[in-house]
């Protein structure tokens, strides 16, 4: 259930873009992103690189739009938050501090936290996340660029490039469990 609601800034900007402007949907994903913050501090838990970064994202694209280009198209700002989330992914790794670690330390015993294979997990669950940023990044770039193709094209391989994410999260701390006998969550679990 979780992992839904780390996802749900962008379900929102989703569903918002079909019933009003990109900048009332990006301002809004931005607002979900700083709620679920707040109640990680009121909660005692860390700030997430992914919804703070997410946040800024978001609000970033909201300020271009409203004071730069409020005519850029909705395949540029949907490019633009693929290519924040790759940043967000692939930056957390490069700083040796995979995203999905800050979820799996809250969500596993300290004795799972400390086994060998656990910071190797999250690296390689992010790994997949980062991936599926890439993968929708992409496809958004060749509708921009063969506009001929259809909308559903690139929808379909976002939609398969996070539902991947989103499985290979919840399989492999399983497989993992089976294969060594070593637990190493990285997301809550999505049930």
């Amino acid at each position: 259930m979780a992992i839904f609601l780390i996802l749900a800034p962008y379900g929102a900007y989703t569903f918002l873009m079909l019933v009003t402007s990109t900048t009332i949907s990006v301002f809004a994903a931005s607002a979900i992103c700083l709620a679920t913050v707040a109640v990680d501090v009121a909660r005692g838990r860390s700030v997430k690189i992914l919804a703070a970064g997410s946040a800024i994202v978001f609000a970033a694209i909201g300020l271009y739009l409203a004071l730069i280009d409020p005519a850029l198209g909705t395949l540029g700002v949907k490019l633009s938050i693929d290519i924040g989330i790759l940043l967000i992914s692939l930056g957390s790794m490069l700083v040796r501090h995979p995203f999905t670690l800050q979820y799996a330390l809250e969500s596993v015993p300290a004795e799972t936290a400390a086994m060998p294979g656990f910071l190797r997990a999250n690296y390689i669950i992010t790994a997949a996340w980062t991936a599926a940023a890439l993968l929708m990044a992409a496809a958004n770039l060749v509708l921009l660029y063969i506009p001929g193709l259809p909308l559903w094209s690139s929808l379909a391989v976002a939609f398969a490039a996070r539902n991947s994410a989103i499985y290979f999260t919840k399989w492999y701390p399983e497989y993992r469990q089976i294969k060594y006998g070593t637990p190493a969550r990285a997301l809550p679990d999505a049930r």
